[in-house]
């Protein structure tokens, strides 16, 4: 099914979950097991992201397509345009369509190991919006894009970085999933400041639990989302017990999910990193606790009284 339709058609919370292509054997029993794993837990759709420089393109693809068949989820394929030329994209974009493939979430992506400024391919794409043009005037695939709660490390400021988020909805893209952030205040303003200006489509918060110390600095420096000050310490207070990091990353995590879902966020897209077990304890708790209900309810309330 498009994702754009389920969202439109879907009066709960979407859950979704998001895996990257392994590298090793070991890396692909991991998948497997966390496929395994949370396809119980009956996601809307799952999403495959695409490698750097689009290293894992043919995997990306394969990966997918396993998905909608093996275990009859709707998968989303990641697209970038890095190292490509626009004929080397449309030969990916059949290629996806032939696979069976519905839903794209279309990228510009980060710039090639090395290079710390972007730079379009000869014959290539300069802007993700671009892709998007593609994909609605030649393709008929559901598309998504990306937004930046923190504002995109590249963008001159947040107001520009907003334009670009319009033009990428303007051009088809027809829903969005965020960048994994971890305070939530730059959710719901970022929210505000999109519908602001049109931007109207749904905007799915992506969340990742923390897990490891080490990993979450690692991938903070890359995207630049920042680590609330008394979340960093307390992190910083379990270092060297991984177990103690973990547990307080899930529960972070879970009354993270809890407020969004309060807030209105229309469902919640899980980083996983190819692991199961914390998103597993999440959700099982989310789906338990029902926190969209008060949001709901709120809202019935207000109508009552205007009514």
């Amino acid at each position: 099914m498009r994702i754009d339709e389920l969202l439109a058609s879907s009066d709960e919370p979407v859950f979704s979950f998001e895996f990257f292509p392994p590298k090793t054997e070991t890396g692909e029993e991991n998948l497997v097991e966390a496929l395994q794993d949370l396809v119980r837990l009956d996601p809307a759709f799952v999403s495959v992201t695409y490698g750097a420089g689009g290293s894992t393109r043919e995997k990306t693809v394969d990966i997918v397509s396993q998905i909608n068949e093996r275990y009859g989820l709707e998968a989303m394929a990641h697209l970038t345009c890095v190292n490509a030329t626009t004929d080397e994209l449309r030969r990916t974009l059949d290629q996806m369509r032939d696979a069976g493939v519905v839903n794209i979430l279309a990228l510009r992506g980060d710039p090639p190991k090395g290079q710390e400024r972007w730079t379009k391919t000869d014959g290539g794409l300069e802007y993700s919006y671009e892709l998007v043009e593609i994909l609605r005037d030649h393709y008929e695939f559901s598309i998504g894009g990306a937004a930046f709660p923190e504002t995109h490390i590249h963008a001159t400021s947040p107001e520009e970085d907003l334009r670009f988020l319009k033009a990428k909805v303007d051009a088809g893209a027809r829903f969005l999933i965020t960048q994994m952030f971890f305070d939530n205040g730059y959710y719901f303003d970022f929210v505000e400041r999109a519908r602001g200006i049109g931007i109207d489509v749904p905007i799915i918060p992506g969340v990742m639990p923390i897990l490891s110390l080490d990993g979450i600095k690692r991938m903070t420096e890359l995207s630049a989302a920042r680590l609330p000050d008394g979340l960093e310490k307390a992190l910083e207070a379990r270092r060297g017990d991984d177990e103690a990091v973990a547990e307080l990353g899930v529960s972070y995590a879970t009354l993270q999910c809890a407020e969004l879902l309060a807030g209105g966020a229309p469902g919640i897209h899980f980083i996983t990193l190819n692991r199961s077990p914390a998103t597993r304890a999440i959700l099982a708790a989310l789906k338990l606790m029902r926190p969209w209900d008060a949001k709901r309810t709120a809202l019935e309330e207000a109508s009552l009284a205007l009514g």
